[in-house]
């Protein structure tokens, strides 16, 4: 199991600073071997990446690692690998066009499954997977959903139709598992997908929180303007995939839920 951050905030320029203030949250346990990370992020209307696929023992510090980030969305990954091999094209998040998705979890039976997925899809993005991991697959499921319906380069997309794209994909993906021959085994499937313009957090077989922050509040934030400068402009919300530890203002999304926050950071909660 990896770990999964999502972050959107009215500023580009305070990342570091919030990622600092919330480290307590999103570190990797002590004893948590990481096999690699990526981060996902949108800058001057490009979508990019920042990957590292196989790490040694360094450990994860992610306003180190994300420090030079200037972005209002971004997704981050720490990757516990359980399908697929150490390279980029296997390392979360992953993208199509405006698209940026990243997973925890792992489908049962993936290896018996994986061609029905590819079935499902039209042909376009069957060719654009990269990589071999169930996760790019759930994505791409996603992705085709959204193709039918017309969202797929809709720069506001309707966030009926990308729920329904969530939770068709999620279905199916249940219906192929159950007819591969996992039995009641469900997919592991907390995952975070985002145009950039708003992100849906799926939460389910795992634990996920989020918190809503105005301000920089910590005394050891590495910028020296605090809460009297700039910084106290800042509003971000911060969702956190299977942390370690939860501060006791994180709130618990509840299983089975997708978490919404649109461009003005209004969080809103749907069922899966």
């Amino acid at each position: 199991m990896g770990r999964l951050l999502g972050y959107m905030a009215n500023r580009a320029d305070r990342l570091r600073d919030a990622l600092h203030q919330e480290r307590e949250a999103i570190a990797p346990p002590l004893d948590f071997k990481a096999d690699g990370w990526g981060i996902g992020f949108y800058q001057s209307g490009e979508v990019l990446h920042k990957k590292r696929p196989q790490l040694g023992n360094d450990p994860i510090d992610w306003s180190k690692l994300a420090g030079d980030v200037r972005s209002h969305c971004i997704v981050m990954h720490v990757r516990h690998a359980t399908v697929g091999d150490f390279r980029a094209d296997n390392t979360h998040p992953f993208r199509m066009r405006q698209w940026l998705f990243a997973h925890n979890g792992t489908v049962p039976r993936f290896e018996a499954l994986q061609p029905r997925l590819m079935e499902s899809m039209p042909d376009f993005l069957r060719r654009n997977i990269r990589g071999d991991t169930d996760s790019e697959h759930i994505f791409h499921v996603i992705l085709s959903f959204l193709h039918d319906s017309g969202q797929l380069d809709r720069q506001d997309a309707d966030d009926r139709e990308v729920l329904h794209a969530i939770r068709s994909a999620t279905a199916l993906i249940d219906r192929y598992t159950a007819e591969v021959g996992a039995g009641r085994s469900k997919s592991t499937l907390n995952m975070l997908l985002t145009n950039g313009r708003t992100m849906y957090a799926v939460c389910r077989g795992s634990p996920m929180t989020f918190v809503e922050r105005e301000g920089l509040h910590d005394p050891a934030t590495p910028s020296a303007a605090l809460v009297s400068g700039p910084a106290s402009a800042l509003r971000y919300v911060l969702v956190v995939s299977d942390g370690a530890v939860v501060p006791s203002d994180y709130r618990t999304v509840d299983e089975g839920t997708i978490l919404v926050i649109d461009r003005d950071l209004h969080v809103s909660k749907h069922p899966l």
